[in-house]
């Protein structure tokens, strides 16, 4: 089996409908701060997609930097997270690293509000080549769904959208503070053929999907109030890491698939996808733990090989165990 050519037309698998209101809720106070926050940034994205999208990423990437120097907005943060998950960096690596990762973001961040301006050819364009595909087939053969697990590094956005144009995708994710943006990003990611699920809605839904046969994207790098975590090593460090991907491939029986898309020096992606396992040893918690440890394993493996294009300014280490060694906890 091979990836799908640039020119496949995406799969007629109807999508299942998962609760995805097309607009905010009822109970959301939308503001005049958060109407005109919306307009502002159509506006952006319709003078910004008059570029293309490669100009407008390296204008993206040039304002972030400006982020880094002179503004020092988590500088701190971004340089101490890199030279802990790399000791073997000297200062001005770390730096370069640094400003590297600014540039990484903003990139991201403008193709993502491009997005929806994207026609499926220019999405295809994008990509370089898809590595393991026929490792996605593979699981997704088994007739049991697929629970795609990734982080934030490179453009995961991109992923989702390329992965979506071809199969039933459905992604878990909280919603944005912006109510009206965030119900503009809701249709236009469902006109791709990405359904959104809810965070409050996962455990609820996402079996439902995966019975479908469909498949179940998670973020799985980023520790949040409310979802029950494990505590994994990361870069040596412990993290408090969500465990939901692996309860909902353990208790199902889904394949879990590890994705990332990761940028190129041409400027246009690749998408790895691989397969995660482990030897189940009857101790179910034991084991959702030992699965979320070999996905952040593969994360961390392709971060080392891409440490500019990951998502250093979240704080990973801000929550850990109290009995953490000193050298061990959040740099």
């Amino acid at each position: 089996m091979t990836a799908p050519r640039t020119d496949a037309p995406p799969t007629t698998e109807a999508p299942i409908q998962a609760p995805i209101p097309s607009a905010p809720k009822a109970t959301t106070h939308i503001t005049i701060k958060h109407r005109v926050e919306y307009a502002a940034t159509r506006v952006l994205v319709l003078l910004l997609g008059l570029l293309g999208w490669r100009i407008a990423g390296r204008i993206g990437g040039k304002l972030a930097r400006l982020a880094y120097w002179p503004f020092g907005i988590r500088r701190g943060v971004v340089e101490r997270q890199i030279a802990a998950a790399f000791p073997e960096f000297s200062p001005e690596r770390v730096q370069e690293v640094a400003r590297r990762s600014y540039d990484s973001l903003g990139r991201t961040s403008i193709e993502t509000a491009l997005l929806p301006t994207f026609s499926r050819e220019t999405l295809f364009s994008m990509f370089e080549r898809v590595e393991g595909w026929e490792v996605l087939e593979a699981a997704r053969a088994k007739g049991k769904g697929v629970v795609m697990a990734g982080g934030h590094l490179g453009n995961w956005e991109i992923a989702g959208a390329y992965i979506s144009a071809h199969l039933p995708f459905h992604a878990v994710s909280r919603r944005m503070q912006n109510p009206v943006f965030d119900a503009y990003l809701t249709r236009t990611r469902a006109k791709g053929g990405m359904q959104m699920i809810w965070d409050g809605d996962a455990v609820r839904v996402s079996p439902r999907v995966l019975r479908q046969n469909h498949l179940v994207a998670f973020l799985s790098d980023q520790d949040g109030l409310g979802l029950a975590s494990t505590f994994v090593p990361f870069f040596g460090r412990p993290a408090k890491t969500p465990r939901g991907p692996a309860v909902f491939a353990l208790r199902l029986g889904a394949p879990m698939v590890f994705g990332a898309s990761v940028r190129q020096p041409s400027g246009r992606y690749v998408l790895i996808l691989e397969l995660v396992t482990i030897e189940p040893s009857g101790d179910r918690e034991a084991d959702i733990d030992a699965l979320m440890l070999a996905f952040t394993q593969r994360l961390e493996a392709m971060i080392r090989k891409y440490p500019e294009q990951y998502f250093w300014h979240h704080r990973r280490w801000r929550r850990q165990p109290a009995d953490t060694p000193p050298h061990l906890r959040e740099p």
